[in-house]
């Protein structure tokens, strides 16, 4: 079987199924012709754009390059993050830390067993899945844990009140908000191959992969997020709780 074959004239008779989303965009009169051409530009230029600078990256074969990709690519992840949780200190410095830890200890676990080697054309595309899961599941972290603060703050006083610590204080609203940034990753896990067949599966198999083979990195890329993101709800959880409270252990 050989892989799909996208050639230029294809891209192009592709591209005019964009129309169907002007025509309906203008027949509606929803006015969003612009907004959607200038998405569209966009997301080409930009794809063209990645697509030959991981060419060059993944021709230097330096493992040196390869983690300053990695970390990059973490610390604009951290960055988005932190805007889900406006108000707690640090915010990008904790993002980064608990990303660099949830991703690295994932793709330690990978390459020291053998799945992947430590190369640009493997290591880039499998850290880009796992960071952009880890920054979902961080935000999703900070929105649950910046709204139980307010919301629970009766809560949390009576059992500071009562002479509980900041974290046993806490720990209800910290459990709430790991499970929040959790759980899209676990539903999305139980309905593979159920009800939709993953990017990366899919890709594999226009590639001209077996399916059966695609299956199994499908099922390593799975076991991935599912680490990732439970290390970096943790920790961005529970480095971040303190920052709800200043030195004389008070709610602010």
């Amino acid at each position: 079987m050989n892989g799909a074959n996208i050639s230029d004239a294809s891209l192009l008779m592709a591209s005019s199924l964009v129309l169907v989303s002007l025509l309906f965009s203008y027949f509606q009169k929803l006015r969003l012709e612009k907004e959607t051409l200038i998405s569209v530009i966009r997301a080409v230029i930009q794809l063209f754009a990645v697509g030959y600078v991981l060419q060059f990256i993944f021709g230097l074969r330096n493992p040196a390059v390869t983690t300053l990709i990695v970390l990059f690519m973490t610390f604009n992840a951290a960055l988005n993050a932190a805007k889900r949780g406006k108000g707690i200190k640090n915010g990008i410095l904790i993002s980064f830390l608990s990303i660099l830890v949830g991703a690295g200890a994932t793709l330690s676990v990978l390459v020291l067993s053998g799945a992947v080697r430590y190369e640009a054309n493997q290591i880039i595309p499998i850290s880009g899945m796992i960071i952009s899961n880890a920054m979902v599941a961080i935000g999703l972290c900070y929105r649950q844990l910046t709204g139980d603060f307010k919301s629970r703050r009766n809560e949390v006083e009576i059992k500071l009140s009562l002479g509980a610590d900041l974290l046993p204080a806490s720990m209800d609203i910290l459990r709430d908000s790991i499970r929040t940034g959790m759980v899209p990753t676990i539903d999305s896990t139980k309905t593979l191959g159920i009800v939709s067949l993953p990017g990366m599966m899919t890709g594999l198999i226009l590639a001209g992969i077996s399916p059966l083979m695609a299956i199994r990195y499908q099922i390593m890329v799975t076991f991935m997020l599912l680490s990732t993101t439970a290390i970096s709800s943790f920790m961005a959880c529970f480095l971040s709780y303190r920052t709800f409270f200043n030195e004389r252990k008070q709610l602010l």
